[in-house]
């Protein structure tokens, strides 16, 4: 169950490979050098500019205009996103977390260490931060589209859903970023945090994952996993992580599982406001993911049936071996990354002659 052989034979580049270890052989080990008014990364690609600067709180105060609440872009249980503008003219996406939050120091130093070293297209770049007195912020790359939670859910009369061919792009885009985090950062990285309000999208609707606050680094050498306490978000977390603290790059995997069905179905991981059998999506989801004649059940309405019949059943396959509850049997975050290219290899044509799935249409 750890591979996918319906989508034909999987590859792997050769700078992807896993060592006994679990970690990839062309990833060296980062190491961080100051270098004039930035920092350089040395890794597997060469070396990178971080340019992680270090904000006053006063420029930071000015490029929100004393965070204005016009600029206020978002807000969590960490605290509030604000839209700034730095004196270089840069837009910026600034982080001010709450001072009794839950992203306290020691999270904040976890992200700001992790960002200056891991740098992908599928990650948000961190362009500075700002540690003065109780005050903690952190300044990302304006990610102008919102987060994919903003364009899945509750959507309002004149903002169009997302068309099967994005929902696929952002998964694969996402599941490429973890698949850097797992498999080419050394040592691994477990994400924690893997959601629909993580994921930051461009304005092509590019995919990057955000907030690192959670990531732990992963299991080397003999070990098979890291005892840590439960964090998280509620109806993401994978059932053996739950139950027993031991966290392993297959609790990414399930979380990720959960993404995919939200990108499936329109719903919620959780969502109180539905019938009790229905709140939490992968409860409610379990009897048409075990009866491949009920997959239709889990199709988004808003899709209006714009979706390739082979496509959609092979990415309900694909969210359903993620979801495995014993996570020796999900496959690696690199083996998902392969089938859901098989998945973007078929897009969705309109006016294509593919527009109903019928219940009856044979598994790949």
């Amino acid at each position: 169950m750890s591979c996918f052989p319906c989508f034909g034979p999987r590859r792997r580049e050769a700078s992807g490979r896993i060592n006994d270890s679990g970690c990839s052989r062309s990833a060296s080990t980062f190491v961080v050098e100051s270098s004039g008014s930035g920092k350089k990364v040395a890794s597997g690609d060469g070396e990178r500019s971080t340019s992680a600067r270090k904000f006053t709180f006063r420029d930071l105060a000015t490029a929100t205009q004393n965070f204005k609440e016009t600029n206020l872009i978002g807000e969590g249980g960490f605290g509030r996103v604000f839209k700034g503008r730095l004196d270089s003219g840069q837009v910026v996406a600034i982080k001010q977390l709450k001072h009794d939050g839950p992203q306290g120091s020691k999270e904040f130093l976890v992200e700001v260490l992790l960002l200056i070293m891991l740098r992908h297209p599928n990650l948000v770049s961190l362009i500075g931060y700002s540690a003065e007195g109780d005050e903690r912020l952190l300044v990302y790359e304006y990610m102008p589209k919102g987060s994919l939670e903003d364009h899945l859910f509750d959507l309002s009369p004149n903002k169009p859903p997302l068309d099967w061919n994005r929902r696929v792009n952002i998964a694969l885009g996402a599941a490429k970023g973890l698949t850097y985090l797992h498999d080419v950062s050394s040592p691994p990285v477990i994400f924690r945090d893997m959601k629909a309000a993580n994921i930051l999208l461009d304005d092509d609707f590019n995919p990057k994952l955000s907030d690192f606050g959670l990531a732990k680094f992963g299991p080397v050498g003999d070990r098979t996993h890291v005892s840590t306490r439960v964090m998280g978000t509620y109806g993401y977390c994978a059932p053996d992580y739950a139950m027993s603290g031991k966290l392993t790059l297959k609790s990414d995997v399930y979380s990720f599982g959960v993404l995919l069905l939200e990108l499936i179905t329109g719903r919620r991981a959780f969502d109180p406001s539905r019938a009790r059998a229905e709140r939490k999506l992968t409860i409610w989801s379990r009897p048409f993911l075990n009866d491949r004649r009920k997959f239709l059940q889990l199709v988004d309405p808003s899709l209006k049936g714009r979706y390739p019949p082979r496509a959609f059943h092979q990415l309900v396959v694909i969210a359903s071996m993620c979801l495995q509850e014993q996570a020796h049997v999900r496959p690696i975050i690199a083996d998902v990354v392969f089938a859901l290219d098989h998945v973007a290899s078929q897009p969705y044509v309109e006016g294509s002659d593919s527009k109903i799935m019928k219940s009856s249409t044979s598994p790949s």
